[in-house]
């Protein structure tokens, strides 16, 4: 039986307490890390699993149904925030027109910025495999790339599964993009300077948003993919090597592609799988970040060592101590935190 639960906000002052504590006494208190192929978790995200081991958490959904899960996730990205956000110029909740109805989404403007010309902009989907996370799962996360990158962001609240299977998800994403453009003076935001970006499944969809910009000659500037979902025809070894014990499981996976995925569907389809894409010519520059023990690991290595190999530039960076979700982390991992300063320190560089 699980202990009782305390206060999100309690529940994150103990974890950033736990989370800060030396090396040293981190093992000393819960275990040495594990190492695997060469790489040792970082000492700080042991603990963290650990803990929410400990409290009856062992995966991202633990196996709910998809309502369940929502709300479970929600509760978790709760007790892994500060009590007050990081403070942005301004938050703005906007609604964007779309085919299928009006989508929600979240512009975020940090403080700061030079005077004279206007920032760029990184329209960002959240993960959550196309079935659970928010505006206000990601919320966080939006604001800390804002600051860090020195750019505005929009996050997009699209349509999820299994309500919404494919291709829903990526119609919403193409429709927030295309409407970024073409509301850039209304947003006060660079039109030649549009990226995309997302973690999880939220990767893979910039990745797509990028493949049909491409087509359509509408390609973003710019994609940030943090460990993206890129190959569900296949089972990556990754998937395998660390299916349990790292938060995001197999399980979670099977469950998230089984909703997002409807009967008949080919997963095989590049918007899908976009690893399955013939070509990844003439794509946006990209920064593709990794995490040593996630189970998405190798497929999103592949993709982006294939977008090199067709000359599409490319830094793929893996951060070996990481985690999946380690863009969750910034408010009480120093680990994650110093990996989210380096990617948002690409992503200024990759928009200047």
């Amino acid at each position: 039986m699980a202990p009782p639960q305390l206060p999100p906000s309690v529940e994150f002052q103990f974890l950033r307490w736990a989370c800060g504590l030396s090396p040293r006494t981190q093992r000393l208190l819960f275990g040495a890390p594990p190492a695997i192929e060469e790489q040792r978790l970082a000492s700080d995200v042991h603990v963290m699993i650990e803990l929410a081991r400990r409290s009856g958490t062992f995966s991202y959904t633990n196996l709910l149904p998809p309502e369940q899960a929502r709300a479970f996730n929600r509760r978790g990205a709760a007790a892994t925030v500060p009590k007050r956000p990081l403070p942005m110029e301004r938050v703005e909740n906007l609604t964007i027109p779309s085919a299928a109805g009006p989508l929600g989404a979240r512009f975020y403007l940090p403080r700061h910025l030079p005077g004279g010309t206007p920032p760029p902009l990184l329209v960002f989907y959240h993960g959550g495999g196309w079935v659970i996370g928010d505006l206000e799962t990601h919320d966080g996360v939006c604001r800390f790339l804002a600051a860090a990158a020195g750019i505005a962001v929009l996050s997009i609240d699209y349509r999820l599964a299994p309500e919404h299977p494919f291709p829903a998800a990526i119609e919403d994403a193409w429709a927030a993009f295309c409407w970024a453009g073409a509301n850039a003076s209304d947003l006060g935001i660079d039109p030649a300077r549009i990226a995309v970006g997302g973690d999880s499944a939220g990767g893979n969809m910039a990745a797509v948003v990028c493949l049909q910009g491409r087509d359509e000659g509408l390609a973003p500037a710019f994609q940030l993919l943090l460990y993206p979902v890129t190959d569900s025809a296949d089972d990556p070894r990754s998937r395998t090597l660390f299916a349990d014990g790292f938060m995001l499981t197999k399980g979670d996976m099977d469950l998230f592609e089984g909703h997002y995925v409807g009967p008949g569907t080919d997963v095989d389809d590049p918007r899908i799988s976009v690893f399955k894409a013939p070509d990844l010519s003439g794509l946006a520059p990209a920064y593709v970040a990794t995490a040593g023990f996630d189970p998405l690991r190798d497929e999103g290595e592949a993709y982006a060592l294939r977008m090199r190999e067709a000359g599409t530039k490319v830094a793929l960076r893996r951060y070996p101590g990481a985690i999946h979700g380690f863009a969750n982390q910034t408010a009480f991992s120093r680990s994650s935190r110093a990996a989210m300063f380096e990617i948002a320190g690409a992503l200024r560089m990759g928009l200047a």
